[in-house]
């Protein structure tokens, strides 16, 4: 039994560790949704998995690479949270391959979307034409939400984390200073004292910090 305590006791801090930064990410499972939950995914895997057999790790060394590598999950997440340069760097924004049936080439070959990538998603979401298409955006999960021409619901907010979705903006023919008069109207706020903010049928929808 001796022999095979230091591997319990490593798979059940591993175990502790995963559930604590599951819920510190504000998240109800490993699913990830950016390119950092993948890869943070990957290394904390590697960490419990190549770890627990190797006998010439102890388990506070362990301990200590579980809190190292905690701590930068943590750091990573504060300043995404708080620097928006950093947050589009690490988990990369929303881009637009298809605006007004017109498929953008350049950006869809530079995210490594190809033809076939591109109408299987299109009929994935049962869309045949590229023409119907009002605006197709490729989220940082690599799924693609779609906006069909005629489409009245618009399915992205206007305002997230006290920034202004431009791309929405010119979805629905307003510019920059009409929201700022409008926020500044319902709320007597900046925009950047909004945390959402929703269009919904030519209303906005705000919702502040």
């Amino acid at each position: 039994m001796s022999l095979y305590s230091p591997i319990i006791i490593k798979l059940a801090l591993g175990i502790l560790c995963l559930i604590v930064q599951i819920n510190i990410m504000g998240k109800g499972n490993l699913a990830p949704s950016s390119a950092m939950d993948q890869v943070q995914n990957y290394v904390l895997g590697g960490i419990i998995g190549g770890v627990i057999y190797n006998d010439a790790i102890s388990v506070l060394q362990f301990v200590l690479v579980l809190i190292v590598w905690t701590t930068l999950v943590l750091i990573v997440k504060f300043a995404k949270e708080h620097n928006r340069f950093v947050k589009n760097i690490i988990d990369g924004k929303p881009t637009t391959l298809i605006h007004n049936g017109t498929v953008d080439i350049a950006t869809c070959l530079q995210h490594g979307i190809s033809a076939n990538d591109l109408m299987f998603k299109l009929r994935s979401n049962g869309i045949y034409e590229v023409s119907k298409v009002k605006r197709a955006v490729l989220e940082q999960n690599g799924q693609l939400t779609i906006i069909e021409q005629g489409d009245e619901n618009i399915r992205y907010p206007i305002i997230m984390d006290g920034q202004i979705n431009e791309d929405l903006l010119d979805i629905v023919n307003k510019d920059e200073a009409w929201l700022i008069n409008k926020v500044h109207e319902l709320s007597g706020k900046e925009v950047s004292a909004i945390y959402l903010g929703e269009y919904i049928s030519g209303e906005i929808k705000l919702y502040e910090y």
